[in-house]
């Protein structure tokens, strides 16, 4: 079974007769490895790694970690921990390496047991004595103890065994103070109590205490170290008096690396809970206001100091103070905090150096959430970006850019004063095609995007061009044009994609461009809608309809089997049907008047118990819109969960688009189809998130403006009148006034996240199915492999993996039986995780119907959130259920005892005849 599954893997990956390659290629490899020159030696240890990349099987893996492990002994079984925790003779080979005589030896069993202590319990239960006694040994060397120390970092799996070993770990900071041993025990004690979540508090004031009293500066680091590792794991652990005491410290001492680093750690804290139980009002004690304490007298003595780094962290506490303390009287740190930022900026965007550039993404940062926390100081904030702007480096413009388009997006109001400035900016840079003026190039022009909250003027779409044109490069422009589609400029958008139509080589890359221009003018069409012109409406859909069409014709032409644009694809067809959802229902609006209802409706009304059939065609018409609309909405959560790799800005969107549709069939539902049980409350709450972006801040008030009409509207006349289909009308005509945009997904993927599947056994054919006798079961394997791009896990990780397991019968041959409706049918499903990416699993399937059956294999993953994403993919193999021969040879019996009887039969009845 285990071959069959390593030959539909390399069956699945089109490497035909490839078992026998992988072997061949192993075998090579192991003659390397067993030559008795030391080259070829490396070069097959150094010829693994693609191995495994060619062949990521594991039944290979395995054998040629065997194999190297061979040569590596020991040290490979630690690298092994992880595939093999729980293995006793492993445990075992471990512990008698720890007493042997050679050095190699035994630093190589050290290694593998701390591998081995943090995967396997029952490993460090039992290892940790023995560790115990060899670092309390006077025979141990020293070298070795330090060695040593480190793997009761490991010992956090139960309550009993991490107390025992900070037991020891306190012995030994108090035992042997050499420089080496308390930094190395100290460490280890930091890190335990990390995984162990037990004494945090307590390891906080012992490392307070020696960066406190300890007079060597490489201890402090050490302290400062895992106190940053602390502050950044368990910021809720810090008491008041932690916070003071590393604040007395920092004004303490007079050596500025140290002060960087306590100032790092204080920065870290003032963005949690930490600096609110800090300035809160303990029972029974008095609490200091903000002003008065200490960590705000740091910080300002820190805003101006000669060290950037310094300067930056003092400038991140004071800003973070002033936006989580909601006093009123914090005006001075208000101050404070611009000032020091503004000084920042000065220094800063003159510098083109690393460290330079770090400091000022500390600042920009603080500026944004400055800005958000306290929208009064947004426009001296803006203001000052814009005047440096101009004296700027290319390196810092860009930033700042980025900066400028944040703020904005969070306070729209600032964009309409920042433009002019900002097209003065754009018509001076830009004079060299190096890659900084072509990234500043872009930056500036997003921010005027996002700065133009309306349409773009035909001036500014004037400058644009020009500059892109004189000295931009294609790519350039192309960036540019996306961030157009992404900020609902798409008559900029369009424009730029036509420009860039004759500039590509491939014609998958000219179909791709096409696809855009025409999406960007479909777009573009539906800017001209005004409400209470429903003619006009429906023109305008049908013009877009037109392009979107053509749109999603050349979209087909531009995905190729190694880039489906399946999401892409499925988002426009989406697009397509709600815009037709849309004009239908405008249409049955309008039917009220050029199809009103009979004069004998109210008698079939009352005929057929339906008082909604008084108002003639139009409601059942209604009907079949709302459903159409919950079908849509439906489709939309289809595409949410299939976007595993997506950002969130693009799920949000996605989401958006649903909610449209619930907002409409909602909307139906309670002026025209049931007005008596509509409840608004479930909609109520759609406005109180935070919008992240305008063009969600934009279809937020949407919803509430159609809600609150909705609702007005309820009950209050009889349905159906012209309000009713008004209501309605002009409800979808706000939805379409807001600007689609394209998020990034759409262009670009920073995650990819795939999952083959093996199923064994398997047919050596795909359409030949597996032979199974009906009164046995199936032991179906599946095995997968999760397969990462550049960035695995960017934006979500996969915790477990679920398979579900269906079958289906395709054709019956012979006879009916009757046969119990439990082994009719197979439906499994089950939860794996994965295991350095790889899984596997069983099911046991009954066929007892004699025939083709279709099993069909789909997974679906789980994120750390809990979220099920129906990544797939679904896998197809047929079973052909035969007759097991002890059931034949009775049916056979039985039928040759028949015949003599029914010939019988039939003689009796002749003579009778």
């Amino acid at each position: 079974m285990a071959s069959n599954s390593t030959k539909s893997f390399l069956a699945d990956a089109g490497y035909g007769e490839q078992e026998l390659d992988a072997n061949s290629a192993l075998m090579e490899l192991d003659k390397g490895l067993r030559s008795g020159k030391l080259g070829e030696q490396c070069e097959a240890v150094v010829r693994f790694p693609r191995l495994f990349q060619k062949y990521p099987f594991p039944i290979l893996i395995n054998s040629a970690f065997l194999k190297l492990a061979d040569v590596f002994r020991v040290g490979m079984l630690g690298s092994l921990a992880s595939i093999i925790p729980e293995r006793k003779n492993a445990h075992h080979s471990i512990r008698q390496s720890l007493d042997s005589h050679d050095n190699v030896e035994v630093e190589a069993a050290v290694f593998a047991a701390a591998n081995f202590s943090a995967q396997s319990k029952d490993f460090a239960v039992g290892i940790c004595n023995k560790i115990s006694e060899m670092i309390q040994g006077l025979a141990t060397p020293v070298d070795l103890k330090l060695k040593l120390i480190p793997i009761l970092q490991h010992m956090h799996h139960d309550a009993i065994l991490a107390s025992s070993a900070r037991q020891l770990l306190q012995q030994l900071v108090t035992s042997y103070p050499s420089t080496k041993m308390v930094i190395v025990s100290l460490h280890t004690f930091t890190l335990l109590a990390a995984s162990s979540l037990v004494d945090t508090p307590k390891q906080i004031q012992l490392l307070l205490q020696y960066l406190k009293n300890d007079p060597r500066k490489a201890v402090k680091r050490l302290a400062i170290q895992d106190l940053k590792l602390l502050a950044n794991k368990t910021p809720h652990t810090w008491s008041r008096e932690n916070i003071q005491a590393l604040c007395e410290c920092a004004l303490q001492t007079p050596y500025d690396s140290l002060k960087l680093g306590m100032l790092s750690v204080l920065s870290t804290l003032s963005g949690t809970i930490a600096v609110k139980h800090y300035f809160s009002i303990a029972s029974g004690n008095v609490g200091s206001s903000p002003r008065s304490s200490d960590l705000v007298r740091l910080a300002q003595e820190c805003c101006y100091h000669n060290n950037r780094g310094i300067a930056a962290h003092g400038v991140r506490v004071l800003t973070n103070i002033t936006v989580s303390c909601q006093e009123k009287d914090l005006l001075a740190l208000e101050h404070d905090a611009v000032f020091g930022l503004e000084s920042l900026l000065v220094l800063c965007s003159q510098d083109d150096s690393p460290g330079a550039q770090a400091t000022l993404k500390i600042a920009l940062n603080c500026m944004v959430k400055l800005a958000k926390g306290r929208p009064h100081l947004s426009q001296s904030v803006v203001e000052t970006l814009l005047i440096q702007l101009h004296s700027a480096q290319d390196t810092a413009r860009i930033l700042m850019c980025h900066c400028l388009a944040a703020v904005a997006m969070q306070l729209p109001v600032l964009g309409d004063g920042m433009l002019g400035d900002l097209m003065e900016l754009y018509k001076v840079i830009g004079r060299s095609a190096t890659d900084k003026q072509q990234e500043l190039l872009v930056s500036l022009a997003t921010v005027i995007f996002v700065a133009s909250q309306k349409a773009l003027s035909a001036e500014v779409k004037a400058v644009i061009k020009q500059q892109l044109e004189s000295v931009s490069n294609g790519w350039t422009v192309y960036r540019t044009a996306r961030q157009a589609s992404r900020m609902g400029s798409h008559d900029m958008a369009r424009e730029l994609y036509q420009s860039l139509l004759t500039q590509v080589a491939s014609e998958h890359f000219y179909f791709w461009l096409n696809s855009l221009k025409e999406f960007s003018h479909a777009e573009q069409c539906l800017a001209g809608l005004q409400e209470e012109n429903y003619s006009s409406a429906l023109s305008c859909i049908a013009e877009s309809l037109k392009f979107y069409h053509k749109g999603i014709a050349s979209l087909t032409a531009a995905s190729t089997p190694l880039n489906p644009l399946s999401f892409q694809c499925e988002f426009v067809k989406l697009r397509i049907d709600l815009l037709q959802a849309f004009s239908q229902l405008i249409c049955t609006c309008n039917s009220l008047k050029t199809s009103p209802p009979p004069a004998i409706a109210t008698t079939i009304a009352m005929t057929l118990g339906n008082d909604l059939q008084r108002c003639g065609r139009i409601s059942n018409q209604m009907k079949l819109s709302m459903e159409e609309f919950r079908s849509l909405a439906s489709r939309y959560g289809d595409l949410y969960q299939a976007s595993f790799d997506a950002d969130s800005a693009t799920l949000r969107n996605v989401e958006l688009q649903q909610q449209s549709c619930l907002l409409i069939s909602h909307a139906i539902e309670a002026l025209i189809l049931d007005p008596e049980s509509a409840s608004f409350q479930e909609y109520g709450s759609t406005g109180a998130a935070h919008a992240d972006s305008e063009y969600e801040r934009r279809m937020m008030s949407v919803y509430n403006h159609v809600l609150e009409e909705v609702e007005s509207l309820n009950r209050k006349y009889t349905p159906v009148s012209y309000m009713h289909t008004a209501c309605l009308c002009n409800a979808i005509i706000s939805l379409l006034k807001v600007p689609l945009s394209f998020q990034r997904y759409f262009f670009q993927k920073l995650q990819s996240t795939s999952i083959k599947l093996a199923l064994s056994p398997s047919p050596r054919n795909p359409a030949e199915p597996i032979a199974v006798q009906n009164n046995q079961q199936l032991a179906l394997k599946v095995e997968g492999v999760v397969q990462h791009g550049s960035k695995p896990g960017l934006f979500r990780r996969i915790q477990s993996v679920c398979l579900n397991v269906s079958s289906t019968l395709q054709s019956k041959s012979g006879q009916d039986y009757k046969i119990p409706i439990d082994n009719m049918t197979n439906e499994m499903e089950q939860r794996v995780e994965p295991h350095n990416d790889y899984f596997s699993t069983q099911f046991l399937l009954n066929f007892a119907i004699l025939g083709t059956h279709n099993i069909t294999v789909e997974s679906s993953v789980k994120d750390a959130s809990g979220i099920v994403w129906k990544t797939g993919p679904r896998t197809t193999i047929f079973v052909k259920s035969l007759e097991d021969p002890y059931s034949q040879q009775l049916r056979l019996q039985q039928q040759q005892a028949q015949q003599p009887l029914q010939q019988q039969q039939q003689r009796n009845a002749y003579t009778r005849f």
